[in-house]
């Protein structure tokens, strides 16, 4: 697809040259690594012993001035890091960075206090900063916790506030629920690239951890930065690079029960001013039930060149091909179906950036997305029933469905539905982008952001020859500004500009505050008080279906729909919207081996997008001769709910390599709006005949598959030798719905929406062995205490699964290079 005609487009070479060629314009000089140590609030560390290192090898050692700098002169080119102790702190190391050409590189490195995890994090703000400088709810994920797992989605469950639920076993289709906000209201970014599809949707079913280095989240809106989509939370995933001058070659074999099987080879290094990461996985397993089998084949690329010690060019790929046979709920219908899907997913991104002058930093990416999706059901499933004599449906045996409080349905579902067969539905969603970063820092104490993006965004959907595509050019304006006072209070505050082509111009602003009521200090029963506020606000465009959908297109398939959309002002589909307050406090204990975190939270979801039957449609204002030429309905933005809560989070180094993690999040949210068919006119199942239900949430209850309660632990032991982890996820009832339709197109299948799908626990233990430095044993133990449950209503997850392997590693850090 091409990206579209623009004059930012014809801009953009020039902009390139700039970057590369801005750091070649200074004045010759012997290569040089400069930095500044500062402690986590960022004052100065005056006095601190500053180490050179290059491949693990001290070559020199320095201490800071009176202001906190340090200075290594006359290095040959290379790629080198610091080390960095002060009384009072915790060693710290730098990340690599190469020396070289005219420019020197300017390290910040802030020490850390105890040996709780304190991170460097980027999308609160949009350039790195430390978490104890920001006052958003971020969290980070890396190391073994992501490693020891086949899946991102599955250490997502210890951050507080999210929840996971996937539907039926291993490449099921898995939901992201932040803070109760829906499914499709993440921004999803693989460096830097927005992964997700037209409209918000992510497969996390498919997004396995390979070559994922690390997984940062951030708690609440960001259309500030990221622009349509993050609506609830942003999720930024980094692909690991290349660090040893020696390559380093891994390959790991595994197996374990349902037929699995999994492969994994890499390569990585870096040389000179280069470095590279290539990574491929494939995954096969059987699942463990009929026409349920899924493959996953997994490529992840990493490629840097750094000309010079200032600027840095930067290549990510990654391609993912998955395949699963679904069998539908063999909980509701007592037989599998035949169907399957096919999903091939593409994402891959440019990166020039360049420390143009010692306070200004610019950056410009290019970026593309391409999503291909495929469902066939071959032929219909289930035994042929024709009440009315209108076509024979499909049903599945005689089960009986249990619900919450003893309730009770039973009887044949339909399957299939009669119809053309094979079923096929497909679709393909494109998108490219251009983004520019500007930073300047005026002094320690304040700095600004300011970017530009423009999207170009394309794609269909087809089902049973019927084409929906659409074809957007958005635009975004981003402008923030970072302060400090005294190293005590920190604020960021912004506004971002969208241009869409759907849903015209929106402003998101959103602000961000910390302010420390006790400051750091090394010793003691309490170390720090941190205070955090935010408010910000989110939107997300619609997704192709939604579109096509909308009043407004359908008005304009009509021989008279342009006349009265421009006599009633009909006007497309408009974004949907959230807004959210957050209040927390964190506090570093215990000499700075423990961390307690608590946060309330309320959001508003509003201007939601539903399918409103044609009836109802006057009830929003729509003209009687608008409602009257959709004769079924369209998709309008008429729901809304709030989401309020809290979350709590605990964190305790308890020395000899034990760590302890803990979070608990109470949610409270309810439906406050809704015009869609099942909440004006909700069912009754006439063995309860007095209790609606819904096949959407009621008003006044709660959204689905959201608990009000929700919680993960992790215990782990680390030595040189030996790893052992045990985490659970414990998940409190849901409100769901059964959707199912008996032979008579009747209700009696359906079950009370409330607390349909049941609690459940989920704890695994993880383990790895190095027998040398080459050779490490690995087993991954999941659903250890063999729990039966539903984590979607119908669909069976997995009960106890094992997989036991071997890693391989040639070179690396763990060879000597002579």
């Amino acid at each position: 697809m091409q990206i579209g005609n623009s004059r930012w487009l014809g801009a953009l070479p020039a902009v390139l040259v700039f970057l590369l060629c801005s750091g070649f314009s200074f004045a010759a000089r012997a290569a040089e690594l400069r930095g500044t140590i500062s402690d986590p609030v960022g004052a100065l560390v005056p006095h601190a012993e500053v180490t050179l290192l290059r491949d693990n090898t001290a070559l020199a050692r320095t201490t800071t001035n009176d202001l906190g700098e340090f200075v290594f002169s006359s290095l040959s080119p290379g790629r080198y890091r610091v080390r960095a102790t002060a009384p009072g702190f915790t060693e710290q190391e730098s990340p690599e960075v190469y020396v070289g050409g005219e420019r020197a590189p300017r390290l910040v490195l802030p020490l850390k206090i105890g040996t709780v995890a304190q991170q460097v994090v980027v999308s609160a703000t949009g350039s790195p900063a430390p978490d104890t400088q920001v006052g958003a709810s971020v969290a980070v994920i890396r190391g073994e916790t992501l490693t020891q797992k086949l899946d991102v989605l599955e250490p997502l469950r210890l951050v507080p506030g999210i929840q996971i639920l996937q539907t039926g076993p291993r490449g099921g289709t898995a939901d992201l629920f932040v803070r109760g906000g829906n499914a499709d209201a993440n921004k999803v970014l693989l460096d830097g690239i927005p992964v997700n599809d037209i409209g918000g949707r992510v497969e996390f079913g498919n997004l396995a951890s390979t070559g994922i280095d690390q997984v940062e989240i951030l708690r609440g809106p960001n259309s500030l930065l990221y622009g349509a989509d993050a609506l609830a939370s942003v999720v930024s995933l980094s692909t690991r690079q290349g660090t040893t001058r020696l390559p380093e070659l891994a390959y790991s074999i595994d197996g374990g029960n349902f037929g699995t099987k999994r492969q994994e080879i890499s390569i990585a290094g870096a040389h000179g001013p280069l470095d590279y990461f290539s990574d491929f996985s494939r995954f096969d397993t059987e699942n463990g039930e009929p026409n349920s089998a899924f493959h996953n084949g997994t490529y992840a690329g990493n490629f840097g060149w750094s000309p010079n010690s200032s600027t840095q060019v930067r290549f990510t790929l990654r391609r993912t091909a998955a395949a699963l046979g679904l069998p539908n709920a063999l909980d509701l219908y007592g037989i599998g179906d035949d169907s399957f899907q096919k999903e091939h997913d593409t994402y891959y991104g440019v990166t020039a950036q360049n420390q143009t002058t010692e306070r200004w930093h610019n950056l410009v990416r290019y970026g593309a997305m391409r999503l291909r999706f495929q469902f066939d059901n071959p032929s219909p499933t289930g035994e042929p029933f024709d009440p009315f004599g209108s076509g024979a449906n499909f049903l599945g045996d005689q089960v009986s469905v249990r619900g919450a409080y003893g309730f009770v349905a039973s009887g044949r579902a339909i399957l299939d539905f009669g119809g053309v067969y094979p079923s096929l539905f497909d679709s393909q969603s494109n998108r490219n982008f251009i983004y520019t970063q500007s930073d300047y820092t005026l002094n320690r104490h304040l700095s600004g952001l300011f970017a530009f993006r423009y999207e170009k965004e394309g794609g269909f959907t087809r089902f049973a020859g019927s084409k929906t595509p659409t074809d957007r050019n958005n635009f975004s304006y981003i402008g923030q500004l970072e302060g400090n006072l005294w190293d005590r209070l920190y604020a960021t505050a912004g506004v971002g500009v969208e241009n869409n082509a759907i849903l015209g111009v929106e402003a998101t602003p959103r602000v961000s505050l910390a302010y420390y009521v006790a400051r750091l200090h090394p010793t003691g029963l309490l170390n720090g008080t941190k205070l955090r506020f935010n408010y910000g606000t989110g939107i997300k465009e619609p997704a192709i279906f939604d579109e096509s959908t909308s009043l407004f297109v359908l008005l304009s398939q009509l021989p008279n729909g342009p006349q009265l959309a421009s006599q009633f002002h009909v006007k497309p589909i408009g974004a949907e919207r959230s807004r959210s307050f957050d209040f927390g406090a964190d506090e570093i204990a215990w000499n700075g081996r423990a961390k307690l975190g608590l946060t309330l939270f309320h959001n508003e979801f509003g201007d939601q997008i539903e399918f409103v039957d044609a009836s109802v449609l006057p009830q929003l204002g729509v003209p009687l001769a608008v409602a009257a030429a959709t004769p079924f309905g369209a998709t309008v933005n008429s729901g809304a709910y709030r989401a309020m809560g809290a979350e709590a989070e605990l964190e305790f180094n308890l020395g000899h390599g034990i760590i302890a993690r803990g979070s608990y999040t109470y949610l409270d949210a309810v439906v406050q709006r809704s015009f869609a068919s099942s909440a004006l006119a909700p069912a009754f199942n006439p063995d309860f005949p007095t209790i609606p239900i819904g096949s959407t949430p009621l008003v006044g209850s709660r959204p689905f598959r959201r608990a009000p309660h929700s919680g993960a632990f992790l215990i782990g032991y680390s030595s040189p030798k030996f790893t052992l982890s045990v985490n659970g996820t414990l998940v409190g009832p849901r409100d769901d719905s059964t959707h199912l339709t008996d032979g008579f197109f009747g209700n009696s299948l359906l079950l009370p929406n409330r607390n349909l799908d049941a609690a459940y626990q989920k704890i695994d233990l993880n383990g790895s062995l190095w027998i040398n430095s080459a050779v490490e044993l690995y087993t991954s133990l999941e659903n250890i205490l063999n729990k039966h449950y539903d984590a979607a209503f119908g669909f069976l997850s997995l009960p106890f699964t094992f997989r036991t392997g071997m890693k391989f590693i040639l070179g690396g850090e763990s060879w000597k290079i002579h």
